[in-house]
């Protein structure tokens, strides 16, 4: 009888010795975050919280393997399924441009103050790119204006700066989803007169799953880190 008892406080013994390790295990899976902008670069850490430098909210870094195996994560630009149009009339949604970096700033056609200084600083980024990179890169220009920016104004514009080319692209869409991807991109614009606007001046880049890596805000800044994080988006592809 005794010898009975041994043998079954032995089996309980290991099977609660390997339960407290499956725990233990469990608990040693710690789940990382990190700054969905990169502003430090790779750092990671074991809570969720904000970027001590921008101030976003930490994204975790599975969430980011998930968009490099093809999969749209929730914070990818391709969950908007808004329909655009571009200089040449053609409708597309954000996803269509799946697999490419996307370098994207918001503009209108008809400024004469902000938006030739915008125009220059991503033909300036476009200038810089490697040959490898511009073979995967989209610099997208979306209007905020698509009142007045129509398609065939979009394509004569495009003609005029001679960027009626790869890898540009000039879109547009309704006043609602025009809004929507502001929002998305932080651009905040108020129309000031019948002619003008006031707007925010950022260029954003997003990777081939759609999420933003990086932004550069102002004019006639330092494109050195901007032009980094593209090539560092691209490198991911080939």
């Amino acid at each position: 009888m005794k010898k009975t008892i041994f043998i079954l406080c032995s089996i309980l013994f290991i099977g609660f010795t390997a339960c407290k390790n499956d725990t233990q295990k469990v608990s040693d899976d710690v789940v990382l975050y990190e700054c969905p902008m990169h502003c430090e670069g790779d750092k990671t850490y074991e809570k969720p919280g904000i970027c001590p430098i921008c101030e976003m909210d930490l994204t975790e870094v599975e969430t980011r393997e998930k968009s490099a195996n093809n999969e749209i994560s929730d914070l990818s630009i391709f969950n908007l399924t808004s329909k655009w149009n571009d200089q040449n009339g053609k409708e597309l949604q954000f996803e269509d441009l799946k697999g490419d970096v996307l370098v994207m700033v918001m503009i209108y056609t008809s400024c004469k103050a902000a938006c030739p200084r915008l125009v220059a600083d991503m033909r300036n980024i476009e200038e810089q790119l490697s040959e490898d990179a511009k073979q995967n890169v989209k610099m997208i220009l979306v209007s905020i204006d698509p009142s007045i920016d129509t398609t065939e104004r979009m394509k004569a514009f495009a003609i005029e700066n001679m960027m009626d080319r790869e890898p540009w692209l000039f879109l547009r869409s309704t006043e609602d989803n025009t809004r929507e991807f502001a929002a998305v991109v932080a651009v905040n614009y108020k129309k000031i007169s019948p002619i003008d606007f006031s707007h925010s001046n950022i260029i954003s880049v997003f990777d081939k799953g759609g999420e933003m890596v990086f932004q550069q805000e102002g004019l006639g800044v330092n494109s050195d880190a901007t032009i980094q994080n593209i090539e560092k988006a691209v490198a991911n592809i080939l």
